[in-house]
């Protein structure tokens, strides 16, 4: 672990100075610049002090940084055949997530299964065809190159109204497929 230049980098995302960072530790800004450049290493208690002018202690300090993955291809989609569709879970284990994205394929005429009221937010890009989305008493048509966005308050479901399959890439949140 670079410690100096996490110092560092905690240190602007306060807009400090080494010298403001010094003034709260009672350092000098030379010893700051040294610790931020890895010239010399602060004792537990001094950067325990450091860290406290910092906003944050040794724990948070040294934990260990997310190694979340980023990118996916399609060798982690995982897939799934149903009543005239085709579901891909494009990020794997998303339903850990805050929201998860899926991409789905309605062969014509067929439709998502009745969801009924919930709590969260769903949102959908029509990548091919055209679909209706049907919101309680609602229905809405959505073609190829528009987005549809709703809470899921209301039972609701995707059904493809058109001739060709229709494919969107529909994200809910919090997840519920």
């Amino acid at each position: 672990m670079d410690i100096g230049a996490k110092i560092k980098r905690l240190r602007l995302q306060l807009n400090l100075s080494q010298a403001e960072l010094a003034d709260r530790c009672e350092l000098t800004k030379g010893y700051i610049s040294q610790l931020e450049n890895d010239v010399t290493s602060p004792s537990i208690a001094t950067l325990k002090d450091i860290l406290s002018a910092l906003g944050t202690d040794l724990a948070e300090f040294f934990k260990k940084e997310d190694d979340a993955r980023v990118v996916f291809s399609t060798d982690d989609f995982i897939e799934k055949r149903e009543d005239g569709m085709l579901l891909k879970w494009i990020i794997p284990n998303a339903q850990k997530n805050e929201m998860e994205p899926v991409l789905v394929e309605l062969m014509a005429g067929a439709s998502t299964a009745l969801d009924f009221p919930h709590d969260g937010e769903e949102f959908g890009y029509v990548l091919e065809g055209r679909v209706r989305v049907e919101l309680g008493k609602n229905n809405y048509i959505c073609k190829k190159g528009e987005t549809f966005y709703y809470t899921a308050d209301r039972s609701h479901r995707i059904t493809n109204c058109g001739k060709t399959n229709a494919k969107f890439l529909w994200i809910s949140t919090p997840p519920n497929f």
